[in-house]
């Protein structure tokens, strides 16, 4: 199983299985990544501009896999958890700590070239796990792939959250809510 800078388990043996299409591919299937940020990397932006900015991974015709783009990135835009499908649910003004968090399944590789990207990971491929699904994985054997539900606590923490959304949207005026007698 892939493991973290710090030796700890990411939950699958290929993150590349996870990984959707690429963010930095545009709708018509151009590298944004060349076209925007030739200077950080001029060698592919040629290679990209020789081929109209073609992404190199997103033609089904093409040989190149995800892993073979230098500047691939995936992130995973479902708002749930890919493990127990755990919803996430955001109270505006609220800082209470988010149901979900980012989860990285791939990480640098240590040999990435000097740009200002050298501090981020190299192949950013990550997915949402809410932070009882994201402790289990970390902290033990516990793949993403496991056929899991939601942790009771998650349940409890979600549906208080929906009855103070609900309660939020219930019609009570300025003076009730604030007991202004004027």
């Amino acid at each position: 199983m892939e493991k973290t800078p710090r030796g700890t388990s990411v939950g699958v043996d290929d993150p590349y299985a996870f990984a959707g299409v690429c963010d930095r591919c545009t709708d018509d299937g151009r590298c944004r990544y060349a076209f925007e940020r030739s200077d950080d990397d001029p060698e592919f932006a040629r290679e990209r501009a020789a081929e109209e900015y073609a992404c190199p991974v997103h033609d089904p015709d093409r040989e190149e896999t995800p892993a073979d783009c230098p500047h691939f990135r995936s992130r995973n835009r479902d708002r749930e958890c890919v493990r127990c499908g755990l919803e996430e649910k955001r109270l505006a003004h609220d800082d209470e700590r988010p149901l979900l968090e980012e989860h990285h399944l791939s990480y640098a590789d240590g040999n990435e070239s000097a740009s200002e990207e050298s501090d981020e990971l190299s192949h950013e491929i990550t997915v949402y796990l809410c932070r009882w699904c994201h402790s289990k994985v970390h902290n033990s054997w516990a793949r993403i792939t496991d056929d899991v539900a939601p942790e009771p606590q998650a349940i409890a923490e979600l549906e208080g959250r929906r009855s103070r959304e609900r309660t939020e949207l219930g019609f009570e005026s300025a003076a009730t809510r604030y007991g202004d007698d004027a």
